[in-house]
């Protein structure tokens, strides 16, 4: 009797030991920094002021590959395997934004419904030097090394655009945004389809 009593403290005591080693585990990693910082949705609709932001960024993006997706040239084009290319958007507003974010949304977007897409021009230059440096360094193993004369056009491209009209008043500033993406066959130079988004945001000032 005594022997199974014996038994059982020690069995809880394991039980004890192994709770409180779990509960170490389960602790939160440490923090640094100043706390007024902190962690928001990145999804959240943001409206701090008139200005470009990240849900109108999301929004056209989402908008304009919905679109898109739904053409005779990109179903085609998805079914054959071919390619497609993007120029950067440009600017064409009073304000200084980073256009690069609409385009890579965009493409980023087309991807995930079966699009593939070559390099872009701006990133060209990173390609060829790649290029280079493996196959006339004389580091590589020739066997395993890539081959000048592989890479692939693209059979589209994709080029955009957006515009502002800004209005004041002493107490009223009004934006009035409009973003133009166009699908451009590359051989035939013939515009395939188009589309356009437009958005308004105001702030009493």
């Amino acid at each position: 009797m005594g022997s199974i009593l014996a038994s059982n403290h020690h069995t809880h005591l394991l039980a004890g030991v192994l709770l409180l080693a779990l509960a170490g585990c389960q602790t939160t990693s440490p923090t640094t920094g100043t706390s007024g910082v902190s962690y928001g949705d990145a999804k959240a609709v943001e409206t701090v002021n008139t200005d470009l932001g990240s849900t109108d960024i999301q929004m056209i993006s989402e908008k304009m590959t919905q679109g898109l997706i739904q053409t005779p040239e990109i179903q085609a084009l998805i079914k054959k395997k071919q390619l497609v290319m993007a120029s950067p958007v440009q600017n064409k507003t009073s304000e200084y934004f980073d256009t690069k974010l609409i385009t890579d949304t965009v493409l980023t977007q087309l991807q995930k419904n079966g699009v593939r897409y070559a390099i872009e021009a701006d990133n060209m230059q990173n390609q060829t030097d790649e290029l280079r440096r493996q196959t006339q360094s004389g580091l590589y193993d020739k066997t395993k090394q890539v081959k000048v004369g592989k890479m692939q056009g693209a059979k589209y491209r994709l080029d955009g655009s957006i515009s502002s009209i800004v209005k004041k008043t002493a107490d009223l500033k009004d934006v009035y945004y409009k973003m133009n993406f166009r699908l451009i066959d590359i051989e035939t130079g013939v515009v395939e389809w188009s589309d356009e988004k437009e958005i308004r945001k105001s702030a009493r000032r």
